[in-house]
């Protein structure tokens, strides 16, 4: 039985992407409170459509205001950040909108945001999405898929208690 199969078996927690684009390490992500894993372990994609989606089902736990980022608590307790961009807290919320708002109960695949990508990397700014797992240290083992393109929606982590 391969490791992914035996995970499953055990009830871990699937991540899909928030967004379509290319997959990557989140060591790839030059911010060091990302790529050295401070915030948590995760991935990271570089993304190709402005839409950014639910990765699981659960609750709205923060939008920041800028919409820059969102956090969501999953309905089993994991805790997910999405960082769209680097520094875009910078933009003060230019070239972002938010679809969502705290407390609110979201399905995997609402829309959260959307991100206009060309005018953030017009403005200078690197368009890396990074997605955390707050909580980390609440699973025994948290394994990320290999760089891939994705969709919306296909597995990116995976999550073991």
């Amino acid at each position: 039985m391969s490791i992914l199969k035996n995970l499953f078996s055990k009830g871990g927690t699937v991540v899909g992407s928030p967004v379509a684009g290319s997959l990557v390490s989140i060591k790839e992500v030059s911010d060091p409170t990302f790529g050295e894993e401070i915030l948590g372990k995760g991935a990271a994609v570089i993304p190709s459509a402005n839409q950014i989606y639910a990765p699981i089902d659960g609750k709205v736990a923060t939008v920041f205001p800028t919409g820059h980022a969102v956090a969501i608590t999953g309905n089993d307790g994991t805790e997910i950040l999405i960082h769209v961009g680097l520094d875009t807290v910078n933009l003060n919320g230019e070239h972002f909108t938010i679809h969502v708002e705290a407390d609110q109960e979201v399905k995997k695949g609402d829309l959260l945001l959307e991100a206009d990508l060309e005018q953030i990397k017009a403005a200078g700014y690197d368009i890396i999405t990074p997605i955390v797992i707050c909580n980390s240290d609440e699973f025994t083992q948290i394994q990320a898929e290999a760089n891939k393109d994705v969709a919306p929606g296909d597995d990116i982590l995976k999550l073991q208690k």
